[in-house]
């Protein structure tokens, strides 16, 4: 029996994966962050060895079993911090053939039929990243760089653009709106002036957790509101199509996974984002991720020898749901 490692490392949270060759999960661990832009290279080699060290005891076997493992790892974003993570990740002791990739890439291997495509992460923060068919050629986006970037349709994002809406309705610039009230209940200004006064001294704030009043208020009508999703939505879909761009699989059929908790949450987004898209890549499909993306990283560790992992994907799924279940 031969078993495969695939770790998640996120910016809240880091999962770890064992599988055997036939597709069955036998240990499953989760722990605390382990980016390295928060925790430092120190941290992550220490949350790294603590979820491995509980997946493996759970597996009921030792490091030394491990024959190949794929590691996702959140801040994981340029050619030059890869000697950085393998030096953070050598202390666990892993001898086999290994692969790191930034923590997006696992959702394309875990929620893509046939492990290749494009990610469009779409939560606090965004993100898109791509697969080739034969799995040598990727693309991305910069990482969550920002307005110079063009990467601004995360869920703090949205918030301060549907703020924006609220300063030009003071300042006559454009048509009231039903956000302001939002964001008067939010802080509790007084009024639309002391609301503005008190966002430009910093006495009130507001984060992304907001984006669902953002997301209600366009449900109900409020034409301001829903030009915010619209705006996101092209947003998120340009993300995406420069990915297919870089790809150049513009004319063949491959999913689109998307990824995070602001898929779903407007219909006016997702079908722009989709229309988006689809100008550029007609056969694009979509699918939700609905599975920890650390089965990916199983599978990308199947990859390091040359197993092709898919055909046991629905049973990797399926047990590694089944041990969730327990927890």
């Amino acid at each position: 029996m031969k078993y495969y490692l695939g770790v998640d490392v996120g910016g809240s949270k880091t999962h770890a994966l064992i599988a055997d060759d036939t597709g069955q999960a036998r240990g499953f661990a989760t722990v605390g962050p382990g980016n390295w832009e928060s925790v430092g290279y120190d941290g992550l080699t220490r949350v790294l060895r603590i979820v491995t060290k509980a997946a493996l005891e759970q597996a009921k076997i030792k490091v030394a079993q491990i024959t190949g493992a794929g590691l996702g790892i959140s801040g994981y974003d340029w050619p030059s911090e890869h000697q950085d993570h393998l030096n953070a990740i050598r202390p666990i002791g892993l001898t086999c053939p290994l692969e790191i990739v930034n923590d997006a890439t696992l959702g394309i291997m875990a929620g893509a039929s046939e492990g290749w495509g494009v990610s469009l992460v779409a939560g606090t923060g965004c993100n898109a990243r791509g697969r080739s068919r034969d799995h040598k050629r990727q693309g991305r986006a910069v990482g969550g760089g920002g307005y110079w970037s063009g990467e601004y349709a995360g869920g703090f994002d949205i918030v301060a653009r549907a703020m924006q809406a609220v300063a030009f309705e003071w300042l006559k610039r454009g048509p009231a709106t039903a956000l302001t009230q939002v964001f008067l209940e939010h802080t509790g200004a007084a009024d639309l002036d002391d609301l503005v006064e008190g966002v430009y001294l910093q006495r009130f704030s507001f984060e992304s957790a907001l984006v669902l009043k953002v997301f209600e208020t366009a449900r109900q009508g409020d034409p301001e509101a829903q030009a915010v999703m619209l705006w996101a939505g092209r947003e998120l879909g340009e993300m995406a199509v420069s990915v297919i761009n870089q790809l150049e699989i513009q004319k063949e059929q491959f999913e689109v996974v998307l990824i995070g908790s602001l898929h779903g949450g407007s219909p006016i987004l997702d079908r722009t984002l989709r229309k988006t898209i689809l100008k550029t890549a007609p056969q694009a499909q979509f699918v939700r991720l609905t599975v920890p993306p650390v089965v990916g990283g199983v599978l990308l560790g199947m990859e390091q020898v040359g197993l092709n992992g898919h055909g046991i994907r629905d049973r990797l799924i399926d047990t590694t749901n089944e041990i969730l279940k327990k927890i």
